[in-house]
């Protein structure tokens, strides 16, 4: 298991020799990992087990049940929590104090399917993936949904915190997507890339100053649909703009011009990945029942919250 090379270049983002560690398992599927700047420790949630843990000096620890079949994780600019949760169809904010705040949950006057994943630009916007995977058993609570499609959504930035639920921008076309996953800026936030797990690829967009997206095409196909068992999930973008992805048998990593630079062999299925760690130069890999690190030569695209620690 480990690092190959499809280009050379590959060879400077990762040392070809560094080894894939085995951190924790025994879960029932973990996903969604965020480190906390501040603090030094990863936050990752069990879906089926509902229970968010962390991962830090201690080992792993339960910090909170339910959560509400919990998924993707992010912080904003000033560390409140934002959480995807499959069960109650919302996208919630959670402070500090403990304080848990609705965000989106109803789109046009029906329920949201199951906010997946999610990220946030500069400006304090929150971009989310909307899939039905929360409307299934395994992942949430079996129910039908009440939107027809599956989508991606904005909530703009509200300058003070504190604003509520609001209804979401929808920001690409309803048709756009089959399943929608997950999704990443680029280093310099004028490109938004989504995934499809259905369709096998990624989409990429334009991101206008107001945060709208326009020029929507593909990025790159063909990702797992026959190439053994796994398929897009998480994603994340590095600080060169180059695109690592959950895929068959690991990680698949594309540089911008969607070449395919290389591959990370991981023994599970691949769900989600964060770099953490105090240089960010750890990347951390919720595999089915198991949670993954392994030493990179690059790190992430920085965030807002990322700069918090610095």
């Amino acid at each position: 298991m480990g690092f190959s090379a499809v280009k050379p270049e590959f060879r400077d983002i990762v040392d070809l020799a560094s080894p894939l560690e085995l951190v924790a398992t025994g879960f029932a599927f973990t996903e969604g990992p965020v480190w906390h700047p501040v603090d030094r420790h990863l936050l990752f949630s069990d879906i089926p087990g509902d229970v968010r843990r962390r991962y830090g000096p201690d080992g792993v620890t339960e910090v909170r049940r339910p959560t509400g079949n919990a998924n993707g994780m992010t912080y904003d600019g000033d560390l409140n929590l934002i959480v995807c949760e499959h069960a109650t169809s919302s996208l919630t904010r959670e402070y500090p104090d403990g304080r848990r705040e609705v965000l989106a949950s109803r789109f046009g006057g029906r329920e949201l399917n199951s906010p997946n994943d999610v990220c946030v630009r500069a400006d304090g916007a929150i971009y989310f993936t909307d899939p039905w995977y929360g409307r299934m058993a395994e992942f949430g609570v079996e129910r039908e949904p009440q939107l027809g499609w599956q989508g991606v959504f904005r909530v703009p930035p509200d300058g003070t915190g504190g604003a509520g639920e609001r209804e979401p921008q929808l920001v690409v076309g309803r048709d756009d997507f089959y399943m929608p996953n997950g999704l990443c800026f680029s280093p310099d936030e004028t490109l938004l890339y989504i995934n499809d797990t259905r369709r096998y690829c990624i989409r990429v967009y334009d991101v206008r100053a107001d945060g709208s997206l326009t020029n929507g095409r593909l990025f790159a196909d063909g990702i797992g649909s026959d190439a053994g068992e796994g398929v897009p999930d998480g994603m994340k973008c590095d600080e060169r703009g180059n695109i690592w992805i959950t895929a068959p048998e690991g990680l698949w990593i594309y540089n911008r011009q969607a070449e395919l630079i290389g591959t990370l062999a991981v023994p599970e299925l691949t769900a989600n990945l964060t770099w953490g760690g105090d240089d960010w130069r750890t990347l951390f890999i919720t595999a089915s029942r198991s949670l993954y690190r392994v030493r990179t030569k690059v790190g992430p695209h920085r965030e807002a919250y990322m700069r918090a620690g610095a």
